[in-house]
């Protein structure tokens, strides 16, 4: 890393494990907080780990609930981060596999497909997709729809440890190129483990630089 670099680092670094607090969930686009403050929004399939991600970037066990059940987050919940607030994370329903009635399923869609296109605070979306499985196709439609929100997201992928190096690496180069054909795509993708903390430090001095910008 670059000196500018190691300081935003350490800088965010600071600020992820100061305040960070649960505000509210909102099961409807009428819930949703006053857009005071830039956002964050964490986008993945059921199970992928968002939760996990979002406990170890702010070194908590559980600000954020993570449960083995998928479909579990039906809501957009919000986190603000900062003492006083700098930014908040959203942490989105899980898309794919959810164990819910398609009704239910279907008025998640609607709302996250509603959010991303109408939240004017929101910087950027982190796609999280699981290393040992690589983009499926309802990764992609998620990335199609952000491409069309003009919602500028990048892909992290998580649960690193868990394959290979060798394969980790093959996914990781999958991925990019696959992600060099969206136009709302950010080039760099972010390898990461919550459980060994891998590529944490990187992944939280890009938030608070997209944040900034």
């Amino acid at each position: 890393m670059t000196p500018e670099q190691e300081e935003l680092a350490k800088e965010a670094s600071r600020l992820f494990s100061g305040r960070v607090e649960f505000l509210l969930s909102a099961p409807q686009l009428k819930h949703l907080p006053d857009p005071d403050y830039p956002e964050v929004a964490f986008a993945g399939r059921s199970n992928v780990g968002k939760s996990s991600l979002i406990n170890a970037l702010t070194g908590r066990k559980a600000i954020a609930r993570t449960s083995v059940t998928p479909g579990r987050t039906q809501e957009l919940n919000f986190f603000e981060v900062g003492d006083p607030t700098q930014f908040r994370f959203v942490d989105m329903p899980g898309y794919g596999f959810a164990k819910a009635p398609l009704k239910v399923v279907e008025n998640w869609r609607k709302l996250v497909r509603t959010f991303l296109r109408g939240r004017v605070p929101l910087k950027r979306t982190l796609v999280l997709v699981d290393s040992r499985h690589g983009l499926k196709d309802t990764d992609r439609d998620m990335m199609t729809m952000l491409d069309e929100a003009a919602v500028g997201y990048r892909i992290v992928l998580t649960k690193a440890d868990k394959i290979k190096s060798s394969e980790l690496e093959a996914v990781r180069a999958k991925v990019e190129a696959e992600a060099r054909k969206h136009p709302a795509a950010y080039p760099q993708i972010h390898v990461t483990s919550s459980e060994k903390g891998m590529g944490l430090e990187e992944l939280r001095a890009a938030i608070l630089s997209d944040i900034r910008a």
